[in-house]
């Protein structure tokens, strides 16, 4: 009794805000193992006898349409992970209970699969995005999984669905990769019992003002999305359903998006979902491309990862992450020395800033002005090696 109860307690402390007690197990429970010991090799299938008709790309929006399957993975402490399983896209049965309804023990992932222009179906380094995921399911207390077998599970869950992947380089394959707490239990504590499941569908562009359109942001300090010593910087449902009313406000007041102010100095944080760039003119006059750095309030895109990659090794400019002002962002503004201000992330890859609306004043930024040169060289490169016109371990072949 007493090896079990310390192996309880060591493999809970992977949830990392716990902290045991010295018998905090005097009783006996059954142990669990929190690394997925499932393999895709364990991997069922079955396929539904009925398939929908494939929309055509140029009416896509976003996040409107699924395919025929989906993946699920179910864990629970007594048993583990069971056997992964590839079945007919379907509703959830959860029981009204369940943690990820009350209390928010949930969290997901963005990914996307392009058809390239040979035909074969890529992912975009898709291991950035098992680790973010890996890394908010240790924030999450949620049962850690492996992360290559469950890449292997969605390639396959792709390769079964390869027709939903769009026949076009305007469009693509959202996957989202999702895990809930199913605990059927009031209680405040670690979920017992829990889903992992993946959905997919075809997209077009993320905006309604299309591909490569400037927005307008409203930026209130009133309004704060994430903060230091909290959940910011991981992909959990609760940092986005907040935003949803400060959101409605920039729309009554004309603007499309939100650029999130950060603490007394005003720290610029985010842009709507999407990370911040800022390309301008230093005060030295030295060119250089800076955005927020990853402090525990940013959220670590995969696409700023790659923005930032990209540039250094251009070498064209400076390239730095660190916190930036709103008073040197208007100060800039008003210098002439801004030259382009765009968002980046997976569902836009690379969104111009067109105006910003900020304590009752409108400013406007010469993003498009300036080509933008920048961002959309950016986006070149990116949608390049994404759709395979230029070959990079980035964007590995699937199917």
């Amino acid at each position: 009794m007493h090896v079990q109860s310390m192996i309880m307690n060591k493999l809970l402390s992977t949830c990392p805000l716990y902290s045991p007690p010295l018998s905090v197990f005097s009783f006996s429970l059954p142990l669990f193992l929190p690394v997925c010991l499932c393999q895709a090799a364990d991997l069922t299938i079955e396929r539904n006898p009925v398939v929908k008709p494939k929309p055509d790309p140029s009416t896509l929006v976003f996040g409107k349409q699924f395919s025929d399957h989906m993946l699920t993975i179910s864990w629970s402490a007594a048993g583990g992970w069971e056997a992964p399983q590839i079945k007919p896209f379907q509703n959830l049965s959860l029981h009204p209970a369940s943690s990820a309804l009350h209390y928010s023990i949930e969290l997901f992932e963005g990914m996307k699969a392009f058809r390239g222009v040979d035909n074969h179906i890529r992912l975009f380094r898709p291991m950035l995005n098992m680790e973010r995921m890996y890394r908010s399911t240790e924030r999450s207390c949620l049962p850690l999984f492996d992360k290559v077998e469950l890449i292997k599970c969605i390639n396959k869950l792709i390769e079964v669905d390869q027709e939903w992947v769009p026949y076009s380089t305007d469009a693509s394959l959202y996957i989202r990769p999702t895990f809930i707490g199913t605990e059927p239990s009031l209680g405040v504590s670690r979920t017992g019992h829990s889903l992992l499941f993946v959905i997919i569908g075809p997209v077009g562009p993320y905006f309604a003002t299309g591909g490569f359109s400037p927005v307008s942001l409203l930026a209130d300090p009133r309004y704060v999305r994430a903060w230091r010593g909290g959940v910011g910087e991981y992909k959990m449902g609760g940092n986005y359903g907040p935003t949803i009313a400060v959101q409605s406000e920039a729309a009554k007041q004309g603007c499309q998006q939100v650029l999130w102010l950060y603490g007394e100095n005003e720290e610029i944080t985010e842009v709507g979902t999407m990370n911040l760039f800022i390309y301008w003119t230093t005060e030295k006059g030295e060119k250089e491309l800076v955005t927020p750095p990853l402090d525990g309030i940013i959220l670590p895109g995969v696409t700023r990862q790659s923005l930032l990659d990209l540039a250094r090794e251009w070498g064209d400019f400076k390239v730095t992450e660190r916190r930036v002002l709103m008073k040197e962002l208007i100060d800039a503004l008003d210098d002439g020395r801004i030259l382009e201000v765009f968002g980046s992330g997976t569902a836009c890859v690379v969104c111009p800033v067109g105006s910003l609306l900020y304590r009752g004043q409108t400013y406007q930024i010469p993003t498009m002005k300036n080509g933008p040169e920048i961002a959309k060289r950016f986006h070149k490169e990116l949608t390049d090696i994404q759709y395979g016109r230029t070959q990079r371990d980035w964007a590995p072949v699937i199917v």
